[in-house]
């Protein structure tokens, strides 16, 4: 009779607990009618078989909330761009003009909630520099950084930019190109289907060789490997060396095999493509700096809303700044690691950069005589 009794209770506080089949790890009922189980041996009292239906019911709301934010968070994640775009650089993925230009996409993604994406494309990807400069101008690609030496031919203002011995030093080139003048050439791109951005850094560019070079005088006869700027040929040969436009990836053999005795190129360029290795002396003459252009297709840009315009140009203004900061760690780095290596750094005497100055000077006629005004402005900036 107790027994039955028992079993009568626990049905009965099992229903109002609203487990009309049993609690859950109480045991069967069933088991229970059938004398399996006695009532003094089961684990939980009435009390307990509510605070439990309470504990489940609360899990129950916590995870329906953990959902629905989940949910809310999937939706920020799932934005639909309203423009999906292309970016090349040809150098590699850890180079400072790379990480630049990753920075600029971050930021336009950032600051235009995920409608504006812009894939970069590192490594020469899309082709040379001068292939993308002709899918830019005509909205093959939609944003790029270039060299200014491959883009002069078509926009011969830029020659300005390329003259060596143009600025003091680092600080004197920046007061220029973020100013009034630099916004000037900024203006140019247009002539060639492009919108200009911001100014990346590029570094000094200074010679280095198999043997060192220490005057003019040990530069005479010399071959010296080049970028294909007529500036620069025409510079190395006033010089009194003879010019080479061996491919930028194939100096480190030109110099094994003796093709080459000297090439001029900054720091990061210098260690990274492991010329230090094969040219042991580094000549900070520093005879020439010229910045590297970040540039968006004028196609591309007429297509874009004017408040996407706005944003796309002042992330291309931060990155820039970004890219100087790397770039400064990046050359202070390849120096000193090409130094331990055992490179000899040399420097010339004043009078050896006057006469380098006073040899090119004809340069500044031969390319940029229509400019000559703006070189003087530049040159006094």
């Amino acid at each position: 009779m107790a027994d039955r009794a028992g079993h009568r209770a626990l049905k009965s506080d099992a229903n109002r607990a609203g487990f009309p089949g049993g609690v859950p790890g109480t045991g069967d009922l069933q088991a229970a009618k059938s004398g399996l189980h006695s009532p003094a041996r089961m684990r939980y009292t009435t009390l307990e078989v509510i605070t439990m239906r309470r504990k489940f019911w609360l899990l129950a709301a916590v995870c329906l909330l953990v959902c629905l934010l989940a949910g809310c968070g999937s939706k920020e994640q799932t934005v639909t761009p309203d423009f999906v775009l292309t970016y090349a650089d040809n150098q590699p993925a850890d180079y400072p003009t790379t990480q630049g230009a990753e920075r600029f996409a971050a930021l336009v993604k950032e600051r235009t909630g995920g409608k504006v994406v812009i894939q970069v494309k590192s490594g020469g990807e899309y082709g040379t520099e001068q292939e993308v400069w002709q899918q830019l101008s005509i909205g093959g690609i939609d944003f790029a950084r270039l060299s200014l030496s491959v883009l002069a031919a078509d926009l011969p203002k830029l020659n300005v930019l390329q003259l060596p011995c143009l600025y003091e030093d680092a600080a004197h080139m920046w007061r220029v190109l973020d100013g009034d003048i630099g916004e000037e050439f900024l203006q140019a791109f247009a002539e060639g289907g492009c919108v200009g951005l911001s100014w990346y850094d590029a570094g000094a560019r200074s010679f280095y060789s198999r043997q060192p070079i220490r005057s003019l005088a040990d530069l005479a006869g010399k071959t010296v490997r080049v970028q294909d700027s007529p500036v620069i040929l025409e510079m190395i040969r006033l010089l009194g060396a003879v010019p080479e436009t061996t491919a930028y990836s194939d100096v480190y053999a030109a110099f094994q095999t003796g093709q080459i005795d000297a090439a001029e190129n900054n720091w990061p360029a210098y260690y990274s493509m492991d010329h230090y290795k094969v040219a042991r002396y580094y000549t900070l003459d520093e005879h020439s700096r010229v910045p590297e252009i970040q540039l968006a297709s004028g196609s591309t840009w007429t297509k874009l809303p004017t408040e996407y315009r706005e944003t796309l140009r002042e992330c291309a203004r931060e990155s820039a700044q970004y890219e100087r900061g790397l770039w400064a760690q990046e050359e202070t780095a390849a120096r000193q690691k090409a130094l331990d290596a055992g490179c000899r750094e040399i420097t010339l005497s004043d009078e050896e950069l006057e006469r380098f100055r006073t040899l090119v000077q004809p340069l500044y006629a031969q390319f940029c005589a229509a400019y000559l005004p703006l070189v003087e402005e530049i040159q006094q900036e």
